[in-house]
């Protein structure tokens, strides 16, 4: 008893300091403490004394709620089945105490009841569930139903709430006890209309189970005394929130395939729709507060949204609903108007679908018709949504944030321009368009020399390109000849640059004329002279226009170099950063590629030469200087041979230049092992040359591979070396996938390979994503060597090396399913396991039953144990892997549902502690 007090009198000291005391370092002191005092078995029954105690201040109260919220959620299995009775009637009292609020404390307190409802059987409510035990209380304690309202509301939000620590099967059956009560529910909601002041609540409540997507029929709804109050509400004079929320879940129920759909709910949908259409005057309503034009857009665009297959077969109705929606589009927020963004996709992405259209003539006759009864909409959206692109006035004025969001206006935009693209097809709306192009050139020369109208045009023109046929002739020609003569103000430059490359393919195809090439060339080097923005968007087009056009451009050679050349040396007028500087490699390696062997040859020699010369002469200074360079004097000239070894697809020119070249990467390797962004560089540099070398480099590859493993092997002994170089450890693995995947007969009977083996068992649980992924990925590999080139060869040899580690990997891999990892890297790590099952079938049941028999009954039980291997039985067998993911990611959620449970788990597997049988 004294402990219990002396504690809620720190609890309350403790939150006095972290609301009030004027030093930080004791606020966060306090905020720590309560953080810590929150994961204690002593926090249950602190919270619940505090919360009946009368003389708790608000601080202390909202503490309180929110500690036993999450106690609820995630450590009820702590408390003795005695003590759940205990809780479950006392948070019943408090639910009465708090239903005036204060409404923070109420919300916690519900949503704490909703939660043990979940975690306990409907039989601990009364028997008859948590619903009808919440109508009788209701019924017997009218003074209290405010609370109870917000319980109505909050439980079904609770079973999607994966906070709550349940088992996935206990949590189904909370879901279907609840569906089963809906109409228990909806009839406590109805009888609650008649106090006025409690309709939102109602409302809100309504709304929430309506999420619950239970088959109520479309005509029974139609009809609901609930329904007709929200269709009410929308227009009565203050626009409630609650009543636009519950139309809008109506929508999204009655389209839902699980309700059965537009056609069952066709009595609901004819209800809703007309009282919706009727808002329509008020979106262009000056008097009408914002907020409630937004909410009017809202449900236009979800019913657009939620009923898009009927308003694609382009009927009378529809093109009502389409016009409101190009209305919505047009409004000049555009918060608003992308409301509807998503509708036009879905349109283009629906008005195909002729499923009741037997025949292909009948099929084309129908998409005809659809096609004329669109055209016009999409026209108009084209004219509507550019202006959106436009630069504001005070553009360089704007935050990062701003800058940021304007972006993102940018590239929505243009979705929606390839949506209308791909209705109209790209040579109509590039028509559309080029008017707005034209116009924006003319404001160019007025007397603000006004560039934004020109930029936002042929931004728009830009993200159409894919759409335009490349061998357009009537626009694209007077766009291109436009382009030279227009002023080079840095954005506009920018933008000029991006549509360039954007229409590289158009080059290829329409320019039978060199002049057109070199006057591109000539703009593009213009461009890497402006800014650094500039120099980035030219150099990309660069490496697109050297792409497509790699063939016409072979003549160009000794312009192309001379542009590379003083980009990677650094010198001159351009302002190409090193990063950009990779896509001008990466274009002239495309153009070598199409030269005959004799002349690549030389030409890959003249790329190399300026990349060589710098670290050729830092090497020349001797090992102390070559120790002392900052990484970047090293790695930004390497990683311009990765570049050439991955673009120039001359295996023989390719493997003769690295063999020249190996002395420089060997007296790097030397000196600079503990360099992480040098090795990094150096693997990924390699990476690349073991797959553009020819298979005559056999012995050469050999030697690469086992050297630059055997370094990697000795700088990543420990998770903490994964955790401080997962750069090197990405680059590692990646590299070793790709020797099993092209070149297993010099990997797999390497020396290599087992401590390669063992490392990637090491680091496995690394926490860096990419690291992490390369890792399982590589060990996928070795499990699917059959799948491999030459693979099914080595498979002996492979299986000498895993078969012995074979029962460690597993109990890592389960370790990562059931939290070493974070979950979201649950199908990479499931990939690689049932990738494994599959390799070693009854073997690998063996080590997965010895894996998962180490974690304790507390935390896993039998019947969950066994549907997750029934489940690698059926994977070894065969059957298809997808079947199998269900039960594994209900062992990871059963694993993970709170900290004790995973703390459990991972101390049962140890995924750190590897039992590896020594290999002889």
């Amino acid at each position: 008893m004294e402990r219990g007090m002396e504690l809620q009198n720190t609890v309350k000291e403790a939150l006095n300091a972290l609301y009030h005391h004027p030093d930080d370092a004791v606020r966060m002191q306090a905020d720590r403490w309560l953080q810590d005092f929150q994961h204690t078995i002593d926090a249950w029954q602190v919270a619940d004394n505090l919360l009946h105690d009368a003389t708790s201040n608000l601080e202390t109260l909202i503490f309180c709620s929110q500690t036993l919220r999450s106690k609820v959620q995630r450590d009820v299995e702590e408390l003795p089945s005695e003590a759940v009775r205990g809780l479950q009637d006392s948070l019943n009292t408090l639910l009465k105490k708090f239903h005036k609020g204060p409404p923070k404390v109420r919300t916690q307190i519900s949503i704490a009841v909703a939660a043990l409802a979940v975690h306990i059987s409907a039989e601990d409510w009364g028997g008859g569930g948590i619903v009808n035990w919440l109508r009788d209380e209701m019924n017997s304690h009218p003074e209290f139903v405010p609370g109870f309202l917000e319980l109505l509301t909050v439980l079904p939000e609770e079973v999607f709430n994966y906070k709550i620590a349940a088992r996935p099967e206990r949590r189904r059956q909370f879901e279907k006890e609840l569906t089963s009560q809906m109409e228990v529910a909806l009839s406590t909601l109805t009888a609650c209309l008649h106090i006025n002041e409690l309709k939102e609540q109602v409302l809100e409540a309504f709304a929430s189970w309506l999420r619950l997507k239970h088959r109520i029929p479309g005509s029974v709804l139609a009809s609901h005394p609930l329904v007709l109050t929200a269709l009410s509400s929308l227009h009565s004079e203050i626009l409630s929130e609650a009543s636009v929320n519950v139309i809008s879940e109506l929508i999204h129920y009655s389209a839902a395939g699980s309700s059965g759909g537009a056609t069952v709910n066709m009595p609901l949908i004819q209800v809703i729709v007309p009282q919706i259409m009727s808002l329509k005057a008020h979106l262009t309503d000056s008097s009408k507060d914002e907020e409630d034009v937004k909410a009017i857009a809202r449900l236009f665009a979800d019913m657009g949204d939620s009923y898009v297959e009927l308003i694609a077969t382009g009927s009378d109705e529809s093109m009502l609903i389409v016009h409101a929606l190009l209305e919505v589009a047009s409004h000049p927020e555009y918060d608003i108007a992308s409301m509807t963004f998503n509708f036009w996709h879905s349109l283009q992405c629906t008005r195909d679908s002729y499923i009741s259209f037997g025949n292909e003539a009948s099929a084309e006759a129908e998409r005809s018709r659809r096609l004329q009864v669109f055209r016009s909409a999409y026209e108009s959206l084209v004219s509507l949504v550019t202006f959106r692109v436009q630069y504001p006035q005070d553009y360089q004025d704007l935050s990062l944030e701003d800058l940021k969001e304007f972006k993102h206006t940018r590239y929505a935009v243009a979705d929606v321009l390839i949506d209308a693209a791909s209705v109209l097809g790209g040579d109509a709306t590039l028509k559309i368009l080029y008017i707005k192009f034209v116009e924006g050139v003319a404001c160019c020369g007025n007397k603000h020399n006004e560039w934004r109208p020109a930029e936002a045009a042929l931004f728009c023109i830009r993200a159409i390109s894919t759409y335009v046929s490349v061998v357009e002739a009537e626009v694209m020609p007077q766009v291109m000849a436009l382009l030279p003569k227009l002023p080079q103000q840095p954005q506009l430059l920018q933008t000029v640059c991006l549509t360039i490359g954007a229409y590289s393919k158009w080059f290829d195809a329409a320019s039978s004329d060199p002049s057109i090439l070199a006057s591109v060339l000539s703009i593009l080097t213009s461009g890497m002279s402006t800014s650094e923005d500039t120099a980035a968007a030219a150099a990309l087009a660069f490496r697109h226009i050297c792409d497509d056009c790699r063939k016409k451009l072979c003549g160009y050679l000794d312009g192309l170099y001379n542009v590379y050349r003083t980009a990677v040396n650094g010198e001159g007028s351009l302002k190409v950063s090193a990063e950009d500087s990779l896509h001008l490699v990466e274009a002239l390696s495309m153009v070598i590629t199409e030269l005959p062997q004799v002349d690549a040859k030389k030409a890959l020699e003249m790329l190399c030469l300026p990349v060589v010369t710098p670290l050729q002469e830092i090497i020349n200074q001797g090992p102390e200087i070559l120790q002392k360079k900052h990484p970047r004097d090293l790695t930004v000239h390497i990683d311009r041979f990765a570049y050439i070894f991955r673009y120039v697809n001359h295996p023989e020119a390719v493997a003769d230049a690295i063999q020249r070249l190996w002395p420089i990467f060997k007296a790097i390797f030397d000196i600079r092992a503990w360099d992480m962004r040098t090795m990094e560089s150096l693997c990924r540099a390699c990476k690349y040359a073991i797959f553009g070398s020819d298979p005559s480099c056999a012995s050469y590859l050999h030697n690469l591979i086992e050297a630059l493993f055997k370094r990697t092997t000795c700088l990543l002994t420990s998770i903490e070396e994964f955790t401080s170089r997962p750069d090197v450890a990405d680059d590692c693995f990646l590299l070793a996938s790709r020797c099993i995947r092209y070149c297993p007969q010099l990997f797999i009977p390497s020396s290599v390979f087992p401590s390669l083996v063992d490392c990637s068992m090491i680091g496995i649980t690394v926490q860096h994503r990419e690291a992490s992924n390369s890792i399982l990925t590589f060990l996928s590999d070795i499990f699917d060597l059959a799948k491999s080139c030459k693979g099914e060869e080595f498979l002996s040899v492979r299986d000498s090396v895993i078969i012995p580690r074979g029962a460690s990997i597993t109990r890592i891999l389960i370790a990562s399913l059931t939290g070493a990892l974070p979950s979201s890297r649950l199908e990479t790590v499931t990939y690689a396991l049932l990738a494994l099952t599959r390799a070693y079938g009854v073997r690998s049941l063996e080590w997965a039953k010895e894996s998962v028999s180490l974690i304790p009954l507390t935390a896993l039980a039998e019947v969950e144990r066994s549907r997750f291997l029934q489940a690698l039985s059926e994977a070894a067998s065969g059957v298809d892997v997808n079947a199998a993911m269900a039960p594994v990611e209900e062992l990871s959620d059963v694993c993970r549902r709170n900290r004790t449970v995973q703390e459990i788990v991972q101390g049962a597997l140890k995924p750190l502690e590897l039992n590896r049988v020594p290999v002889l």
